[in-house]
């Protein structure tokens, strides 16, 4: 008789295995997969634990990563991208006070040939 335990220590959950005696450790042994994780607890005679931890999907996980690096990544160009042009609108609206250009329209000017240059200036 094989004893499992589920080990909820570790995220994901892994799955814990022992024989009863020496005959069922050897069996384990002989079809354990290459993968399972095995070690001896002290002071008891040919006591084994296995270990077998889920297969992983490490395609899955990497994507996974790397999609969510490429959306922080987007989100600090976003942010970078306003900042940028904030300060531009900013650096427009400073250079459009230092100029005379709404001084200088033609509403403002006046023209030699409209009159207004009397000679009853004094």
């Amino acid at each position: 008789m094989v004893y499992y335990f589920e080990s909820s220590i570790v995220s994901p959950p892994a799955l814990l295995y022992m024989g009863i005696d020496k005959h069922e450790n050897e069996d384990l042994i002989k079809w354990g997969w290459p993968e399972d994780v095995w070690f001896h607890v002290d002071e008891l005679s040919s006591a084994h634990v296995y270990l077998r931890l889920r297969s992983v999907d490490f395609r899955a996980e990497r994507e996974k990563r790397d999609t969510l690096d490429r959306e922080d990544k987007k989100k600090l160009m976003r942010e970078q991208k306003k900042k940028d042009e904030e300060e531009e609108k900013k650096r427009k609206e400073e250079a459009e006070l230092r100029s005379y250009n709404s001084l200088m329209s033609s509403d403002n000017m006046s023209k030699y040939d409209d009159g207004n240059d009397s000679d009853d200036f004094m």
